[in-house]
């Protein structure tokens, strides 16, 4: 039987694709650095400030900010570290180092938040200490300010990344805790309530806590290899199961090499004609369904005969 005519393809081969690899561009790349720079200068301001002002808020903020500069050299670190070839054992290259930078983030939040916390707790047994509420005004005013630019400048790169989009919520929930030290100095100025101070350092910790346990989530997804959130493996097999001359699907695994970059894997049994007359039209369609349904654009298939099935070791759903 003569082989049929290939179909056109309606997008390129995978070996041509460079979707969702993680490299960071060069303006994603610029505009961490730029973030980074406004930031780490503001960090030392606020703490020598806070210091003088007694301010647990403002130290509090402090410390969240130094987890922000480190969101952001970790970011930095890992689009310099996903952009080396891949070669020797580093199969893949180094790409999933961004998300080890986003687990570490997350863990240096909740340690932060945890520090916070003890000195909170010894501010409300202990409350002598003298708030300048001026002072936390001042900082946290300019506080509002640099964050606002630093998030301005992150939302020109890429937050498909979920070192990026990292960095990007460090900048976020900071904001919002400079707003609550704003409204604190306030209080502290207008009703002399010396306990605002305090109450929005937790305020800041909660914040803290939510950003770290998200990062920490979602980085340990990707670290544990669990299937990515918008791959319904049940779909996939569906669909593969639904293409002509496939008999059956068993092994499929799909796990996220870094954020953007899902994997799929997959032994795929066909009827032994189709196999023998058309293999390479299956493997296209293979490659095609899951790329236009599911985005997913590095597969690996096992084409196996109908008759092979019976000699698998172990088949796993």
């Amino acid at each position: 039987m003569d082989r049929p005519a290939p179909r056109p393809r309606t997008r390129a081969p995978h070996a041509d694709h460079h979707h969702g690899l993680g490299h960071g561009t060069a303006t994603d790349e610029r505009a961490l650095l730029q973030a980074l720079v406004l930031i780490g200068g503001f960090l030392v301001a606020e703490v020598v400030l806070g210091v003088l002002a007694h301010s647990l808020a403002l130290l509090a903020d402090a410390g969240h900010m130094l987890t922000d500069a480190g969101a952001l050299v970790g970011a930095v670190a890992a689009i310099r570290l996903a952009r080396r070839p891949a070669g020797g054992p580093w199969t893949y290259g180094l790409q999933r180092a961004e998300i080890l930078s986003a687990a570490a983030n997350g863990i240096a939040l909740v340690v932060a938040a945890a520090l916070v916390v003890e000195s909170a707790i010894s501010r409300l047994l202990h409350p002598a200490v003298r708030v300048e509420g001026a002072t936390v005004v001042g900082v946290a005013a300019a506080g509002v300010l640099v964050n606002l630019a630093a998030t301005a400048l992150l939302t020109k790169a890429d937050r498909g990344s979920l070192n990026v989009e990292g960095a990007f919520r460090h900048m976020v929930a900071d904001l919002a805790a400079f707003l609550a030290t704003l409204l604190a100095g306030v209080l502290i100025l207008v009703a002399h309530v010396e306990l605002a101070d305090t109450a929005a350092s937790l305020l800041v910790v909660a914040l803290m806590v939510r950003t770290g346990w998200d990062l920490l989530r979602r980085s340990g997804r990707i670290l544990l290899q669990a299937a990515p959130a918008e791959v319904a493996l049940a779909e996939v097999h569906q669909h593969l199961l639904a293409l002509p001359g496939v008999v059956a699907v068993h092994d499929l695994h799909a796990w996220s090499l870094t954020s953007g970059l899902p994997i799929l894997t997959a032994h795929v049994v066909v009827d032994d004609r189709v196999l023998q007359s058309r293999a390479g039209a299956l493997l296209d369609d293979l490659q095609e369904c899951l790329a236009d349904h599911f985005d997913v654009e590095h597969s690996t298939f096992q084409i196996e005969p109908a008759s092979h099935l019976d000699h698998e070791r172990a088949v796993h759903p």
